[in-house]
């Protein structure tokens, strides 16, 4: 088994994040951002091109790594073991033998830092991990000119999410999140009759999810890590701490260093809907309620509602969102399911679930009949990126759609923390005239798994 501890230096040392609450001097904030929130530029003029389709030989399994390889990722070394899985990598050493005893060619890694660059032959990088490893880890991919899918929510932080799609798209590879249900048929049924102006003009759709990822106080660490996980590497790019038991393999959802809540997880399935149908692509405003904030913990019973000012593809409206015991039992004079979407028009009103949809008011649509589908089925999601590596086709949830819908889901997490309405300035990656909300877009690293350097904010 290969060393965990190999440690790849930070580029230039990033400077301390301001204090919340503290009076930030513009020019050190600018600083700040400017090292956290973007890629070098000069590290993509030495970086691996990306390895083009026509090079790839049709017939032959694609070359891929997995990072996490349990869990949520068993899921996807499904989705893709039909490839040759040239390396698995995993901090838990128990998955890691599970993972070995399937795939026994596979080279197997603790630290994806050593992984990829040691293994020179990949095509594709899969990413499972936490949220807080999803960034560094696919910048690391895509450095090496890797194609890369990568769980939801993309990344940690609105920056690293910007960081990340503007990087893709510079080097050159195909990208996927892992949002599922994008690639289910009553979706794409959904998305044809909102566009089809079935119910009008959209100007309200409320999102809600009745299950909580929430805490009321950080765990309490216990003591040395059990001898099958290597603690350092879960932390990775968060503070060190000593070993926490119940953070790994799932709770980590509850708390800000590691994941973002209900939201983080269950925001990016859901908002995808509305982003899709209507062509969102960022929020002007956005202002949230719940409990209290905390730095450390994540809340259960979140509402968010975002702004999107009218662009050619859809009216001024707002978006609410809805979790844990927020989520309505009635929106707008009816009953809605446990989790869904609710698309409010000037013609009528539609409630969609992962596989169902429902026009109201149902007299009116009684005789109602969709017109023929003519957004093709999915071949799968995991399949939409392999065949794109290939030169076949495009992913439906490449970083150039995600990205935008990762950073609307995150910032519904900064505007609870800060307790106000947050003007959003997309093109500058700030939240106007309030410096506390804009130094929440980014995050500090620890030494050796920064996402460096220059300040990129192009829309």
């Amino acid at each position: 088994m290969k060393s965990a501890r190999s440690v790849v230096s930070s580029a230039t040392p990033t400077p301390s994040q301001p204090k919340l609450g503290a009076t930030v001097d513009r020019r050190q904030w600018m600083q700040w951002t400017g090292a956290t929130m973007g890629l070098a530029a000069t590290s993509h003029l030495s970086a691996p091109v990306a390895k083009a389709a026509k090079d790839i030989d049709p017939d032959r399994p694609l070359n891929l790594a997995v990072i996490g390889i349990a869990n949520r990722g068993a899921a996807n070394v499904a989705g893709v073991q039909s490839q040759n899985l040239v390396a698995l990598c995993d901090v838990d050493a128990n998955y890691l033998k599970a993972g070995g005893e399937r795939f026994p060619k596979a080279k197997l890694y603790r630290d994806y830092r050593e992984m990829l660059r040691e293994e020179t032959e990949l095509d594709g990088v899969v990413i499972s991990t936490p949220d807080h490893h999803h960034a560094p880890a696919t910048i690391r991919a895509i450095e090496q000119g890797l194609n890369v899918y990568c769980e939801k929510p993309l990344t940690h932080t609105v920056a690293e999410a910007r960081a990340i799609r503007l990087a893709a798209k510079e080097a050159g590879v195909v990208t996927q999140m892992g949002t599922q249900i994008h690639a289910g048929g009553n979706y794409r049924r959904v998305v044809e009759m909102i566009q089809d102006g079935v119910i009008g003009n959209v100007t309200r759709v409320h999102v809600w999810v009745g299950k909580g990822w929430g805490a009321t106080e950080l765990p309490v660490p216990q003591g040395e890590a059990p001898d099958n996980v290597d603690w350092d590497l879960w932390l990775g790019p968060a503070p060190k701490i000593a070993y926490t038991p119940g953070l790994h393999p799932a709770s980590w959802r509850r708390y800000r260093a590691y994941g973002a809540g209900t939201l983080g997880d269950m925001g990016c399935h859901y908002v995808d809907l509305p982003f899709w149908a209507l062509g969102l692509h960022l929020p002007s405003s956005v202002v949230a309620d719940g409990p209290p904030p905390s730095d450390d913990y994540c809340p259960t019973g979140l509402k968010v509602r975002y702004h999107f000012d009218a662009t050619d593809k859809h009216d001024e409206l707002d978006l609410t969102w809805y979790d844990g015991d927020r989520s309505p039992k009635e929106l707008e004079g009816i009953s809605v399911p446990g989790s869904g979407v609710l698309f409010v028009g000037d013609k009528g009103m539609m409630i969609a679930t992962y596989g169902s949809y429902t026009l109201l008011p149902k007299d009116k649509f009684a005789d109602f009949k969709p017109a023929a589908p003519r957004i093709a089925d999915s071949i799968g999601h995991h399949m939409e990126w392999m065949q794109a590596i290939r030169g076949q086709g495009t992913p439906l949830c490449q970083f150039d759609y995600s990205g935008p819908l990762t950073e609307t889901v995150l910032l519904g997490t900064v505007a609870h923390q800060c307790g106000r309405e947050l003007k959003f300035n997309a093109s500058d990656m700030v939240c106007t005239g309030d410096e506390q909300a804009t130094s929440l877009l980014s995050k500090n690293y620890r030494e050796g798994w920064s996402v460096d350097a220059a300040a990129r904010t192009t829309v």
